[in-house]
C-alpha cells in the first residue's frame, strides 16, 4: 500500500485495482488491512488516502452479502469517518464545491445520514472566521 504515494497516476490505478482484486478473494482481510494501514498512517496525504478509501468502498459494495455483520459495521464506520475527514480537508480550500456536494445529500422528507451532518458541521467549524 505504500505505493499509493507514487505520484504516477498509472501506478496509483494499479494499486487501486490490486486492492480491489485482493478484496474479491478475501474481502474481510483486505478491508481490515486497509483500515489498519490508514490508522497507522494518519498523516498520509489525502489524495493517497482516497485511493485506499475508494478501494475499500468497491470491496464493500461488491462483497456486502459476504461480509460478517460486525466487520461491515466497523469498516463502514471507519471508512465513512475517513471520507468525511477528506471532504473537510478539501473544503478548507474548495469550500464552495464541497458544500455543493454535501448539500445534495439533504433530501426533503428524509433524515440525512449521521456522517453527512457531521461533515457539514466540521466544514462549518474548519472554515469559520
Amino acid at each position: 500500500m505504500d505505493a499509493t504515494t507514487d505520484k504516477e497516476p498509472l501506478v496509483q490505478e494499479q494499486i487501486y485495482e490490486a486492492l480491489c482484486g485482493l478484496g474479491e478473494a478475501e474481502p474481510e482481510e483486505i478491508l481490515h488491512c486497509c483500515d489498519e494501514y490508514l490508522r497507522q498512517h494518519d498523516k498520509l496525504a489525502y489524495p493517497h488516502r482516497v485511493i485506499i478509501l475508494k478501494a475499500m468502498e468497491t470491496v464493500v459494495r461488491n462483497n456486502i452479502d459476504l461480509l460478517d455483520k460486525s466487520t461491515a459495521k466497523d469498516v463502514i464506520w471507519e471508512w465513512q469517518q475517513a471520507a468525511s475527514s477528506v471532504l473537510v480537508a478539501v473544503g478548507q480550500r474548495f469550500i464552495n464545491k464541497v458544500m455543493e456536494e454535501v448539500l445534495t445529500k439533504f433530501q426533503p422528507g428524509i433524515l440525512p445520514h449521521y456522517f453527512v451532518l457531521q461533515t457539514f458541521a466540521n466544514l462549518s467549524v474548519s472554515n469559520g472566521e
